[in-house]
């Protein structure tokens, strides 16, 4: 099947069948004539690109296990572990982004998103510390659970402690 034939049909464009191609994600052989011939089965393939990448998985992580699953004896088991690991990875992503913003809501109007360091000169910094050892910082915060406004206790840049 030629390119304009293989892009209707997967409802892409001619472009998107040779990124894909270049990408060593489809393989075609040359007709005598120079044009790309794929095999009807590239429709398919196709399909699953597209889905696998809606997915979250990256061309790379689609390349890698299509090719193992094509030799896979149970091909759907294979998809079964591969999606059930990438949940997996994205639970864990999904924690760790609970973290950062939790960190980020702690920070929220203390004034002290960053180290100190981090943000201005060594000569300002010493300054600075010494400013804000003795400022006391009554601020609001976001709640991480509800996401509301409550109430924090007073508290100063410095017990705060460097950033991770």
């Amino acid at each position: 099947m030629r390119i304009g034939e293989l892009a209707a049909q997967a409802g892409m464009t001619k472009d998107g069948i040779r990124f894909y191609e270049r990408a060593g994600l489809l393989e075609s052989r040359r007709l005598p004539n120079g044009y790309r011939d794929f095999p009807p089965e590239s429709i398919a393939w196709l399909h699953y690109v597209r889905t696998a990448q809606r997915l979250g998985f990256t061309l790379g992580e689609i390349a890698h296990h299509g090719a193992r699953m094509r030799r896979a004896l149970d091909p759907e088991a294979a998809l079964s572990e591969l999606l059930a690991d990438k949940i997996h990875l994205v639970d864990e992503r999904m924690a760790e982004l609970v973290e950062l913003r939790a960190d980020l809501v702690e920070r929220v109007g203390t004034g002290c998103p960053l180290r100190r360091s981090d943000l201005t000169a060594p000569v300002d910094a010493q300054r600075e510390h010494r400013f804000r050892a003795t400022e006391k910082i009554d601020r609001r915060a976001l709640s991480v659970s509800t996401g509301q406004v409550e109430a924090r206790a007073p508290t100063r840049c410095d017990d705060r402690g460097p950033a991770d």
